[in-house]
């Protein structure tokens, strides 16, 4: 056993989470009591609940430099990314089976994908050089006609390497705008980014953003999806046609 005195430790793995900072637990506590009830239901302490979950969506929005209604509050992270992945591809099948992940994303990302495959979709995985960085060229080279979503780590989660995000949607926006169309859709894993990258949604040029409040001394299973539009679909149930 070790001699090391629990008060002595050096917790280094502030990239998976990390504790709870005290300024956000003080701020928490009046919401378990009294401010505690459904924010959906009709009542005054209800009532006050919802405005605390919508005051709450503005400041988020407010930081991303987004709108209130394009922001969705998720239980972690990896249901933001399952929302975004599996979300999207159901709810636009009919325009096209194709989407396109890096090689390194999240397993979040990647078991969604492989998700997808089972339910018919093509998914082709981006290489990565040795630094773990795609290559832009190569991912416009994969879009195809059928490609409705493309999903990109803005920050790796295993050895930092930051994606060229704002290079690739720009490229994409030029791709929409030859052809008239909102596809394909962008969605960054932006996790590992918060607290050190810029989160701007507008200069990143993305569709779909996924955040964790456990990177960022907030509290565990708490995670946003920022979706541009509120008019674009999510569809969180698979059409699959059920195996005999």
């Amino acid at each position: 056993m070790s001699n090391i005195a629990k008060s002595d430790k050096i917790y280094l793995d502030y990239a998976s989470t990390t504790p709870i900072d005290e300024e956000i637990l003080g701020e928490m506590v009046q919401y378990f009591s009294p401010v505690y009830s459904n924010p959906s239901s009709m009542y005054e302490s209800g009532r006050k609940a919802k405005e605390v979950v919508e005051n709450t969506r503005a400041k988020v929005a407010n930081i991303i430099n987004s709108s209130p209604d394009e922001i969705i509050f998720t239980g972690s992270g990896t249901e933001s990314d399952n929302l975004a992945i599996l979300g999207i591809a159901r709810a636009y099948r009919a325009y096209g089976n194709h989407i396109i992940i890096s090689a390194v994303e999240h397993k979040a990302v990647l078991a969604s994908a492989k998700a997808l495959e089972n339910e018919g979709f093509t998914v082709s995985i981006l290489p990565v050089d040795i630094f773990g960085t795609i290559d832009i060229r190569a991912c416009m080279k994969l879009i195809r006609r059928e490609t409705i979503l493309i999903s990109i780590m803005y920050a790796n989660n295993e050895i930092g390497t930051i994606e060229p995000i704002e290079a690739l949607t720009e490229l994409i926006k030029n791709e929409r705008a030859k052809y008239n169309s909102i596809f394909p859709f962008i969605h960054t894993d932006a996790c590992q980014a918060a607290g050190y990258l810029t989160l701007n949604v507008e200069d990143l040029g993305v569709d779909l953003m996924t955040l964790n409040s456990s990177k960022i001394y907030g509290p565990k299973g708490v995670g946003i999806l920022y979706k541009k539009n509120p008019r674009f679909k999510i569809e969180w149930t698979s059409r699959k046609p059920p195996t005999k």
